[in-house]
């Protein structure tokens, strides 16, 4: 199972205690995957249609728990599968009138609530109504990719007013969820890790939350390690192509002036690289007749090199 379908099976098996917060996420299901059906006798229904037959399942339990149905015709008995998505109808009018209600989409009157919002904001007033409400919109619409690959979590809107309110409604957790076209639809994003750790802390998928930690702390380990890794083989590099310009060096003073032209400390270091050209600079001033220190032993050879420098100029001239 993808980490995505994980989060959503841990997430289809919570149900809030608290009336609003399930009436909450009714509104979502009902806002991504709802429909209000006109029967022929003039009354009003409810279709809910997804692909997941078990969101269609819970929404039908966070209906019995929520609100009193008038019969008991078991949610197998009411669902059927249409063109590859499960469908599940109340054909109970007056459930659908009370549940319509409760979610702000039908006035006292039973008339309908026109309205270009994802949701009434009477619905997601409360902290965890608006945690609820999330929950849900990310049943029906959302995703995350895979953490050992990249950070990435979305829920697909049908317009940019009800994405902005999604938006708006992530972002009241202090969480930064953004907007981005993607052809004739609007997503709701977020790509930094600790962010969609948060997210899935709003929404109630505490299992998926530690698993995701447990993805994003190995990663940060790696990239430390492979940080210092490239930083200590950056600085062997440098050591290696500093000791071969001045065994170069050296060899050309030996060669034109000879080592014994040079100052006695000067002919002692320049002997001491010949001989151990793979020697650090602390490793090199240790080895001196009088040790000294990594600066002294740079500046020793920081001279060696000019002097190289004033005879290739020299030699140039004469020639």
């Amino acid at each position: 199972m993808s980490f995505s379908g994980s989060v959503k099976e841990e997430l289809l098996g919570c149900i809030d205690n608290a009336r609003h917060c399930r009436i909450a996420e009714v509104a979502a299901v009902l806002a991504f995957d709802g429909e209000i059906v006109r029967l022929p006798s003039g009354e009003i229904d409810l279709r809910v249609s997804s692909e997941n037959e078990s969101l269609v399942r819970k929404y039908f339990t966070l209906l019995e728990k929520t609100f009193t149905m008038e019969n008991s015709v078991s949610i197998d008995d009411r669902i059927t599968k249409k063109n590859n998505r499960f469908v599940v109808e109340l054909e109970e009018p007056d459930s659908a009138v009370k549940i319509l209600q409760a979610v702000k989409l039908l006035g006292n009157d039973r008339t309908p609530q026109v309205s270009d919002a994802l949701v009434n904001q009477m619905v997601v007033q409360r902290n965890c109504c608006r945690r609820a409400f999330i929950r849900g919109a990310f049943l029906c619409a959302g995703s995350i990719s895979d953490p050992e690959k990249f950070y990435h979590f979305e829920i697909v809107c049908g317009s940019k007013a009800k994405a902005v309110q999604l938006m708006e409604l992530i972002q009241s957790f202090e969480v930064d969820a953004k907007i981005v076209q993607r052809k004739k639809y609007y997503v709701v994003y977020v790509k930094e890790g600790a962010q969609i750790v948060e997210l899935l802390g709003i929404m109630g998928a505490g299992v998926s939350l530690m698993n995701l930690e447990n993805v994003r702390i190995l990663k940060d380990m790696r990239n430390t390690v492979n940080r210092k890794v490239n930083c200590e083989t950056a600085n062997i590099n440098k050591t290696v192509n500093a000791a071969v310009k001045q065994v170069e060096d050296i060899l050309y003073i030996r060669d034109t002036a000879g080592l014994d032209s040079l100052p006695e400390n000067l002919e002692e270091t320049a002997l001491l690289r010949l001989e151990y050209p793979q020697a650090s600079l602390k490793e090199l001033g240790a080895l001196l007749s009088t040790p000294v220190g990594k600066s002294g032993i740079n500046h020793r050879l920081r001279k060696i090199c000019s002097i190289a420098n004033e005879l290739r100029g020299v030699r140039e001239e004469q020639v």
